[in-house]
């Protein structure tokens, strides 16, 4: 007599019976109603050496409203709120900021970091483990320097954009009008051979059209302490040695004509080519860039050959002028390889390198830095020759 019941085909029934309910993906659900959500995060040191930790948290009484268009939501409301808690560490800070926050913290839509000049001061390093360690923050968001209070900048009420002064920020940072450095950016650069790094700098602005936020400069970070500040022209400097440059205009006046022409700039490279012989070093920057003619007020012709070839060389001439602005003040004055040239010799040179990086602080100001750029214009653009030139 056959059985009625196959044992295999019981089990399969048994196992199939089991598997919804490891399939059930929503026992650890978090409704968004409960989330304050973080887009925004400001790092400041108080005066007894605790950290101030600012979050600028999304206003839920305007994200479901008629809108954020600066001007706050329904009933005059702002679109943010920026809440602040002191604590021993970034974590501890965040535990007492939560304590007083009534829907649960949430970082994962975090868009930038600010660092406040106080805490940029006293040194950075062991506080942005908190961002690599802690699994919620995003490591893509942006980080900034200020010079005053990280809170001030969160605190800003932008009026051409939807309301959140972070959400402008890193929209500045997409510009790549300066540096563009990523929490993962930092970490790398902190943990690189020099552990020198530069963030940009962002400052409050106010117009006749509102208030807002602007890039301004660069800040030097030294063994992970602020060393000091560039300018904005400089900055570009930095940008073609790192090879970041993308919205830059070369603007130069002709030798043998009268008034101002301006490039801009099609695409560009940087390759840092070291060299070690009889024991002196040696870091070639070769710049290669080609750039349109955006504006002519000079009565030369864009179509003569003769007249491009001098116009390159002016640029390439322009060029090694701003790159050694940024050596004069970084490499001599500051003494801070933000430049990366340490990692380049220790991929070229390793044996060379070990025994050199113990003293690399020694080394590093006294290298010397060869510049050869070499500029090519592409196109005069829409229009051939001068303007209102018979």
């Amino acid at each position: 007599m056959k059985r009625l019941f196959n044992p295999k085909k019981r089990l399969l029934t048994i196992i199939l019976c089991f598997i919804p309910i490891f399939l059930s993906g929503c026992w650890d659900r978090t409704e968004i109603n409960d989330l304050a959500i973080v887009v925004g995060v400001g790092l400041d040191r108080t005066d007894n050496g605790k950290i101030e930790l600012s979050a600028q948290i999304v206003n839920p009484k305007v994200v479901g409203g008629a809108g954020m268009n600066g001007g706050g939501g329904q009933g005059g409301e702002k679109p943010v709120i920026v809440k602040t808690a002191t604590g021993k560490t970034i974590y501890d800070a965040r535990s007492k900021l939560q304590e007083r926050t009534s829907r649960r913290l949430f970082e994962g839509h975090n868009r930038v970091i600010i660092i406040g000049k106080a805490l940029a001061e006293a040194g950075i390093r062991k506080h942005i483990d908190f961002f690599a360690r802690f699994p919620v923050p995003r490591l893509r968001a942006n980080v900034f320097f200020t010079d005053g209070k990280a809170t001030d900048i969160l605190k800003v009420i932008p009026s051409f954009e939807d309301g959140e002064s972070a959400e402008v920020a890193r929209e500045l940072a997409k510009l790549k009008i300066g540096l563009n450095v990523t929490t993962k950016d930092l970490l790398q650069q902190l943990a690189s051979t020099s552990g020198d790094t530069a963030l940009p700098i962002i400052t409050e602005s106010k117009s006749k059209l509102g208030e807002g936020l602007r890039v301004n400069g660069t800040a030097v970070f030294k063994n992970n302490k602020l060393t000091g500040q560039i300018d904005d022209k400089v900055t570009r400097g930095l940008l073609w040695i790192i090879d970041q440059i993308q919205l830059s205009a070369v603007t130069i006046q002709p030798k043998d004509a009268e008034g101002y022409i301006s490039f801009k700039l099609l695409r560009s490279s940087t390759e840092l080519i070291p060299t070690i012989k009889n024991g002196k070093w040696k870091m070639t920057v070769q710049i290669t860039t080609e750039d349109d003619v955006a504006e002519n007020e000079t009565k030369l012709d864009m179509m003569d050959p003769k007249t491009i070839e001098k116009l390159e060389k002016q640029m390439e001439k322009e060029i090694d002028k701003r790159i050694q602005l940024v050596l004069d003040e970084v490499q001599t004055g500051m003494e801070a390889d933000i430049f990366g040239f340490g990692e380049t010799f220790e991929r070229h040179y390793p044996k060379r390198w070990k025994q050199a990086k113990d003293k690399w602080n020694e080394k590093f100001p006294e290298i010397e830095v060869v510049i050869k750029s070499d500029a090519k214009i592409r196109r005069p653009g829409r229009s051939s020759g001068p303007q209102g030139v018979p």
